[in-house]
């Protein structure tokens, strides 16, 4: 338990997840890593092209952390998860806890996941779909619908003539991982418990 909790402290190292684009005129693909606390490019200037890029076709900056109010929730809520898993290992280590305490952890830091992924779905339909009417290029689908740019939120999907690319890198890894092992937590304090009972 211990050891899943600090291990979601792992997002605030790596990147959670990678959303790369490429062309057959960008030998190097454009990568966005997305951390807990912001935005950055996989290489030096990545973001600014992407912006570049964006722009002919009305979609908006990226933003900045200091733009959306995720990076700044995410990362306190990250931190108190971490040492409430802590907190409930070293209780169970030093004194015994009921399995439901894992249990709970567990599920609480699921119910956070799941709003993350939702709410980091609809950021990217709204990235891709409110554009500026203004915009320089302004393409439609065949059945004159405008065109929609959002990348996937897992996996490939083709953007015109690039290939869009999005899966979670280190820290969402770790994030898993940490989930895991608490998982395990739990199973390995519920037989226990039972054990202790017989």
């Amino acid at each position: 338990m211990i050891i899943g909790a600090a291990l979601i402290l792992g997002l605030f190292v790596f990147p959670m997840w990678n959303i790369q684009l490429g062309a057959p005129q960008y030998p190097e693909p454009l990568g966005i890593d997305i951390y807990i606390n912001g935005l950055q490019g996989q290489s030096e200037f990545d973001l600014q092209n992407i912006d570049g890029l964006n722009h002919y076709i009305g979609m908006k900056t990226l933003p900045k952390a200091e733009d959306m109010w995720e990076f700044t929730v995410f990362p306190l809520v990250t931190i108190a998860m971490s040492v409430f898993g802590i907190l409930i290992g070293l209780i169970g280590l030093f004194k015994g806890i009921s399995s439901n305490w894992f249990a709970f952890w567990f599920i609480l830091m699921s119910i956070f996941g799941i709003l993350g992924v939702y709410d980091f779905s609809q950021w990217l339909v709204d990235y891709g779909t409110d554009l500026d009417p203004n915009a320089i290029m302004k393409l439609i689908n065949p059945d004159g619908s405008p065109m929609q740019y959002n990348p996937p939120l897992f996996g490939h999907k083709k953007l015109l003539n690039f290939d869009a690319y999005s899966y979670p890198k280190a820290g969402g890894i770790l994030l898993w991982m940490g989930m895991m092992f608490t998982l395990i937590a739990f199973l390995l304090a519920k037989k226990s418990n039972r054990n202790n009972i017989q």
